[in-house]
């Protein structure tokens, strides 16, 4: 086996003390000869780690066939000294392959004692969302802008290690250490993906809202409410997008949402409809107390569909009912509204609320939470 030690420096690009105490942190990312566990081999574990202000990187190379379990054994002793494990793709490849290789040797280890945190499963739900085409680690960094010197995959390097095997080649090795190396080296900036899960879960401030035409020369164009929200949390990359009526685009820490406001007429149902008169000429419904005064003639019994209040201006789409009254344009319709002055973006909690309800609708939380 053959312990390759580097030290260098990464910008940094993520707060990387939100994932608990940097010194504690170990980034990890595996090579092996296959997928399967069973039919191919691991040549090299690599990790990343800082200590005293300063980035280390260890590697652990299978020079022969004979040492992967030395490679294993000499990886599980050096991590029982941290507290979290990051990588990419690795709960659903690297650390089962790394199980089963163990109980290949018979060795005691395993992960329970540490945490994991996989960037790809975090970021996953994201995807679409963020326009990624691909969720490989490659595709990312070039979303967030980093470079790399390696210009191989993992599976093109297959050929390669067996070529080393057979020659001992110093060049061949140094190609198989770069991409390992340049797969660690890249995880910190990695890490900045994750700020948009921290952005869209943070706590926004109102900084600003008003009320203006979509298009200012054309005045029959519809009305927009623009809000302006601040995160303290910041973005690497700046995201747009249209899914109707709400315009959202967030950039470093600022959100800000152009949403149509529906200008008109809608009505407010009650529900316990047998409890109202319908009031024939003034289209409109009032509780039987009031509504035994009034001419039979001018009344009927109130059903579901003609239960309702109305009310005229501008109203505000809410996603799911959080000012009241709710307003509608029918009974059955699941699109819900509130009455521009009923609203209270002012409010953090109501704010928060209605941002949440905004993600939802544009698909983002929602693919959280599926996944």
């Amino acid at each position: 086996m053959i312990t390759i030690q580097k030290h260098f420096t990464i910008p940094a690009s993520y707060p990387i003390e939100r994932l608990g105490d940097p010194e504690g942190i170990l980034f990890f990312d595996i090579e092996t000869t296959g997928f399967s566990s069973e039919y191919s081999s691991l040549y090299l574990i690599g990790c990343l780690y800082q200590k005293d202000n300063s980035w280390n990187l260890i590697q652990w190379f299978a020079d022969t066939a004979a040492s992967e379990e030395q490679v294993l054994q000499s990886f599980f002793t050096f991590m029982h000294s941290f507290h979290t494990l990051i990588h990419f793709n690795g709960d659903t490849f690297d650390i089962p392959y790394l199980l089963k290789r163990c109980k290949h040797y018979n060795l005691p280890y395993d992960f329970t004692a540490i945490k994991s945190l996989d960037i790809y499963r975090q970021i996953k739900p994201y995807g679409k969302f963020l326009g990624l085409e691909s969720l490989k680690q490659k595709s990312i960094e070039h979303f967030l802008g980093i470079s790399r010197a390696d210009l191989y995959s993992g599976g093109e390097l297959i050929q390669v290690y067996e070529q080393y095997l057979a020659s001992l080649d110093s060049s061949l090795l140094e190609l198989l250490l770069l991409h390992n190396e340049d797969d660690l080296k890249g995880m910190p900036g990695l890490l900045s993906i994750l700020s948009y899960p921290d952005f869209l879960c943070s706590a926004f401030s109102l900084t600003s809202q008003n009320i203006c035409k979509e298009h200012a020369a054309a005045p029959h164009s519809p009305s927009l409410l623009k809000l302006t929200c601040e995160s303290s949390c910041l973005i690497p990359v700046s995201i747009h997008t249209h899914v109707p009526p709400i315009y959202c685009s967030m950039e470093e820490n600022r959100l800000c949402l152009s949403i149509e406001l529906l200008e008109g007429t809608l009505k407010h149902f009650y529900p316990n409809y047998k409890d109202y008169y319908y009031l024939i000429y003034e289209d409109t419904a009032v509780h039987k107390s009031i509504g035994e005064y009034v001419d039979k003639t001018a009344r009927t019994k109130a059903t579901a569909k003609n239960c309702y209040t109305k009310k005229h201006g501008l109203f505000l789409p809410q996603l799911a009912p959080i000012w009241e009254p709710v307003m509608k344009k029918e009974l059955r319709d699941k699109q819900f509204y509130a009455a521009l002055p009923d609203v209270s973006l002012e409010n953090p909690d109501q704010l928060q609320l209605y941002l949440s309800h905004i993600f939802i609708y544009l698909g983002i939380k929602k693919m959280a939470l599926e996944n």
